[in-house]
């Protein structure tokens, strides 16, 4: 048996030894090309099952569009995806596409969909760089990817990319090919297709760009949030001088036309140029979400901003900005409301093309002695008046010793006298004999919403708030006591005109927030802050104007809040890192863009005097106006407490670490206040950290 078995392989064997070099090279190519071309096949079938309908190719899948008008109609700006008509593509320069095959796909005319020679530079670069530093993905395989494909980065999904970008070169010309990605791909700033972010950049048609401009536009698409000319312009400007630089190697322009490129100024669109505004969209962003849901149609929001105040309110923060900038004055935020809660201009900083942080709604910096209107409404709640005798002297509530800027004490004076002049002692005894809960639950009545701490220092505004909560309580007083909510849409709608959101009486705000007689004593007194108190740099000639200035310790925020019949302005200024400015205080910076401000807005708006409110009590005398009773005292000051402008009262300096008592609420205080020793707290309670403010960049 094993005699013929031998010999039979022996045989097969000795075929096969006579076989040349070249027959087994060619029996082994054919049968490695056999077992190739079925693991290709069975490889294709795989990945192919679940290949996108290609039959959706000219059907477009974009997120739907928000447009946002003023109050008058006026466009503020456009939000989501824009799709303009496609561009032709021989109505474009010829740089325009060329820049793009420059910079992303050198061999566009020559691979039949994938450029095997980028691919391996890609695979060389990434593992010199030990990471993904190059992409060997084609123009064509560009365009399959955000045709079809998901964003997802898998094998699956790569190969399928492969094969979907083979079926367009078959199907299409080079031409069609290059138009299909121009007017497909995302720009950045919800603009698909070259014609929608030529006007979306530059408010121009993708026939007018320039060669710099093209350069900007195909330097987008590495990242387009990463090169954005409005957000990142240094960044953008240096990847579009690599785009010229390619455009010069490939030959399609001359180093001549590079140089007058580079020469020549990039101007972004004024719409996105007006970056301020942008600040109150992103606010009412979320909103618009919560009251529709995510939307599925394109929709047009009319909104409460009045753009000519808006421009009067960059105006004007701009200019002081770059005026007190030496005094270390880097960042300002501005809200101004109208007697409903209507926001009618908002600054959340001093550039948002620089930070997307809105300070206006999300900063949480400390009151200083604008907060202290909230321990004197506690107050007159409680039985005071604004005649009410106090005394200016030292005081100590547990270990802590309240002091005045000045380091002087003026003695005996009345209640009305210390707001005007914002006396840190009589601040902190009054809240210490009212209780501070008594002036927390003040505060939080007329719409403060931050955490409100009830230790000593509160009382002198060592509570973190935003300028849209200032603005908000504030309104109280300048709308004849009814809380408001600040809100900014006034109807969500939808092109063709079905109304999706309405706002309504029911959405007006908490009712009435005080009473007389405290909001007629606390408006007399506010007003006696401008006539002849810390804000006497706001008065207007002939306007009733009330408000309370505010600076806390060691010059690190500054406000000024003020109003007048039906209308708020809230103001600050300060530095992102909490760092001391140089002796800005509330009655300096602040002041000086809220009348800056004013003067530009109270024209335009139908405003009355300040209010009084609900009816007196029966049988409720009014007293003589505070400003009456103060023209009577003498002021011990003299004009020294404003000198060019500059508020010398500073928010006094206090250690929020020292400990505290714990808050006990107390009666209303005797008539012949008198100054109290306590013991220092068992328990003290710790200051709270402040939360560091971040600074997220909005996409």
């Amino acid at each position: 048996m094993a005699g013929p078995g031998f010999g039979r392989g022996q045989g097969s064997g000795g075929a096969a030894a006579s076989r040349t070099p070249l027959q087994r090279a060619l029996y082994w190519a054919a049968v490695v090309g056999v077992w190739g071309l079925i693991f290709l096949v069975v490889f294709f079938a795989v990945f192919a099952r679940g290949l996108p309908d290609t039959s959706a190719l000219y059907d477009v899948d974009r997120q739907p569009s928000i447009t946002y008008l003023d109050r008058n109609g006026a466009l503020i700006a456009t939000r989501g995806s824009q799709q303009a008509p496609p561009a032709d593509l021989e109505a474009l320069p010829d740089y325009v596409p060329a820049a793009f095959i420059a910079i992303e796909d050198r061999r566009f005319y020559w691979h039949p969909g994938f450029d095997p020679i980028g691919m391996l530079r890609a695979v060389q670069a990434n593992m010199r760089a030990g990471r993904i530093v190059q992409g060997g993905s084609t123009l064509t395989q560009q365009l399959a990817k955000n045709l079809f494909l998901t964003p997802d980065q898998n094998m699956r999904r790569k190969v399928q990319e492969l094969m979907l970008a083979v079926w367009l070169e078959m199907k299409f010309s080079k031409e069609e090919i290059l138009a299909l990605y121009l007017n497909r791909v995302y720009f950045g700033a919800g603009a698909y297709g070259i014609e929608a972010a030529s006007q979306r950049y530059f408010d121009k048609s993708a026939r007018e760009l320039t060669v710099g401009e093209a350069a900007l536009l195909a330097g987008l698409l590495k990242a387009p949030s990463r090169y954005s000319p409005v957000s990142e312009s240094e960044r953008a400007a240096t990847r579009a001088t690599v785009v010229l630089n390619e455009m010069v190697e490939a030959g399609v322009i001359t180093p001549e036309q590079r140089a007058a490129a580079v020469l020549e100024p990039v101007r972004v669109s004024r719409t996105l140029a007006t970056q301020h505004a942008q600040y109150f969209i992103d606010w009412l962003d979320q909103e618009i979400r919560g009251l529709v849901g995510e939307p599925t149609e394109d929709l047009i929001v009319e909104t409460t901003l009045d753009l000519t105040l808006q421009t009067a309110a960059e105006r004007n923060v701009r200019r002081i900005l770059e005026r007190d900038r030496s005094r270390g004055v880097e960042q300002a935020a501005l809200v101004a409301l109208d007697g409903d809660g209507r926001v009618r201009a908002m600054i959340g900083g001093a550039s948002y093309a620089d930070s997307q942080f809105n300070r206006a709604v999300d900063a949480r910096r400390q009151a200083g002695s604008a907060f202290k209107p909230f321990v004197y409404l506690a107050a007159m709640e409680a039985g005071y008046t604004p005649e009410t005798p106090v005394v200016d002297e030292p005081i100590r509530i547990g270990n802590w010793s309240p002091r005045n800027y000045s380091g002087n004490f003026i003695g005996e004076t009345t209640l009305g006298n210390a707001v005007a002049q914002s006396t840190n002692t009589v601040a902190a005894y009054v809240a210490d004999q009212i209780g501070r809960d008594s002036v927390a639950r003040a505060a939080r009545r007329l719409g403060i919403s931050s955490r409100i701490g009830l230790e000593p220092a509160m009382a002198l505004g060592a509570v973190e708030v935003s300028p849209i909560d200032m603005a908000n309580a504030y309104s109280a007083f300048a709308n004849g006591g009814r809380r408001v909510e600040a809100h900014g849409i006034s109807r969500i709608r939808t092109p063709q005109g079905r109304v999706i959101y309405q706002r309504g009486a029911r959405d007006a705000g908490g009712g009435q927030a005080i009473n007389n007689p405290p909001l007629y004593y606390m408006n007399q007194m506010l007003r006696g802050v401008v006539t002849r108190g810390t804000a006497q740099a706001v008065a207007i000639p002939g306007r009733d104007l009330a408000g309370k200035t505010g600076t806390t310790t060691d010059y690190k925020d500054a406000w000024f809040v003020g109003y007048t019949g039906g209308f708020v302005t809230a103001v600050w200024v300060g530095k992102d890192d909490n760092t001391a400015m140089r002796g800005v205080t509330g009655g300096s910076s602040p002041a000086a863009i809220w009348r800056g401000f004013m003067e530009a807005a109270l024209p335009r708006l139908a405003v009355q005097p300040i209010p009084n409110g609900p009816p007196m009590p029966e049988g409720w005398v009014a007293p003589d106006p505070v400003g009456d009773l103060m023209n009577s005292i003498e002021d011990p000051f003299g004009d020294s407490r404003v000198i060019d402008g500059v508020d010398m009262d500073a928010g006094e300096p206090y250690d929020p670490t020292a400990p505290v008592e714990n808050d006990n609420p107390r009666p209303a205080p005797p008539v012949e206040p008198r100054r109290r020793e306590e013991p220092p707290a068992q328990n003290p309670e710790p200051a709270q950290p402040r939360e560091r403010e971040r600074d997220p960049l909005f996409f």
